[in-house]
Formats: C-alpha cells, sequence, structure tokens
C-alpha cells in the first residue's frame, strides 16, 4: 500500500475570559496567563524567559523585542509587526499567527508544535537547529527560509512562496513542500523525507542531476 504525507495535526486555539494586559507589566522571566494585549508597542523590551499561557497580542509592535528562551503555550497573535525578532531558543506550542508581518525572525534552535501561521509576510526565517512538529504555514510570503540543521516533522506548506530555501543537515519526516512555490534551494540532500509533486520535480531536475553529478546532453 502506498504511503500517505501525514498531515499537521492542529486544534483550533479557543481563547476565552481574558484580562486585559499592561505592557509595563511585562518583565523578563514573568508568567503570564490569559491576557489580551492590543495595539501596544513591545519595540526593545526583554522578555528573556518570559511564559505567555493562554494569551493574545493584537496589532502589536515589537521591534527588537527578544524573546529568547521564552515560552509561548495556546496563544494568539494577529497583525505582530517586528522588523527584527529575536526568539532563539524559544518554545512556540499551539500557537496560531495571522497578518503578521515579520522582517529578521531569528527562531534558532526554538522548539515549535502545533504551530498555525497564516497569511503573514517575512524577509527571513532562522529555523536552524530548530524542532518543528505539526506546524502548517498557509498563504505565506518567505524570501528566505533557513532549515538548516532543523528536525520537522509533519510540517505542510499551503499556497506559499519562499525566494530561497536552506536544508544543509536537516533531517525531515513528512514535509509537505507542494504547496511552497521555492526559488533558490541549496543542500539537495536536505531534502529527504520531503514530499514534492511532480512538477515541482521537473522543475528541479537540472539542480538534482547537477548535485548527482549527472551530465546532461540533448
Amino acid at each position: 500500500m502506498a504511503l500517505t504525507t501525514k498531515k499537521p495535526v492542529l486544534s483550533r486555539l479557543t481563547l476565552s475570559a481574558l484580562e486585559h494586559g499592561d505592557v509595563d507589566e511585562l518583565e523578563e522571566h514573568g508568567s503570564y496567563e490569559g491576557l489580551s494585549i492590543e495595539g501596544a508597542d513591545l519595540s526593545g523590551r526583554d522578555l528573556t524567559g518570559a511564559t505567555f499561557t493562554e494569551c493574545e497580542f493584537v496589532g502589536v509592535t515589537a521591534h527588537e523585542t527578544v524573546l529568547q528562551s521564552s515560552r509561548l503555550i495556546e496563544t494568539r497573535i494577529e497583525r505582530l509587526n517586528a522588523p527584527v525578532l529575536d526568539a532563539t531558543r524559544s518554545t512556540w506550542r499551539d500557537v496560531e499567527m495571522t497578518g503578521s508581518r515579520l522582517g529578521a525572525w531569528d527562531i534558532y534552535d526554538a522548539q515549535v508544535r502545533s504551530t498555525r501561521i497564516v497569511g503573514s509576510k517575512f524577509d527571513w526565517i532562522n529555523l536552524r537547529s530548530s524542532t518543528l512538529e505539526d506546524v502548517l504555514f498557509e498563504d505565506c510570503m518567505i524570501e528566505e527560509l533557513d532549515l538548516n540543521g532543523a528536525v520537522a516533522t509533519r510540517v505542510s506548506f499551503l499556497n506559499c512562496r519562499a525566494g530561497s530555501v536552506s536544508l544543509a543537515h536537516a533531517r525531515l519526516q513528512d514535509v509537505d513542500l507542494r504547496g511552497l512555490e521555492m526559488g533558490a534551494i541549496s543542500n539537495l540532500e536536505g531534502m529527504a523525507g520531503a514530499t514534492l509533486d511532480a512538477q515541482q520535480v521537473t522543475a528541479l531536475a537540472p539542480a538534482f542531476a547537477n548535485h548527482l553529478g549527472i551530465r546532461l546532453e540533448g
């Protein structure tokens, strides 16, 4: 029996009875639950090690906000504007991000699970050495997607585009790239475990041949 690529396992995020959050009270290593933060400016704030559970951020600006080693659990993010966001070694679980615009999203060595990212634009996503499990990108534009050293399981792209994709030493399982229009691809050996459609394979044939040392002659 033919194997079928497994889809991300995701449940719809439901938040209720949220309280208005005061951004002036947010600090590094703090723990926050059930907060709604709307229209705030978190630019330059250091929230290293902070934990947000069942929270929402709506229309927030977060330029050079530091979320190193932070934890976002069952949290909704809408219309986030962050030219530079440092989320290295952070944990994202049961998160929904929609309608957002991020420049450099540094999410190196992170844990990203059960997360849905929809209708958002990114200049650069640095997921080097991160673990992704049950992640969906939908209607997203990504200039540069760095998955070097990443471990990805049940990750799908729907109606997305990436200008460049880097996959050195990536380990993929059930990663569905059929809905990702890709420009330049480096480190083709890292594509093992990914799913492509026939059109993508045809377009990548010269790159595959070059990678394998195959000479093409008409």
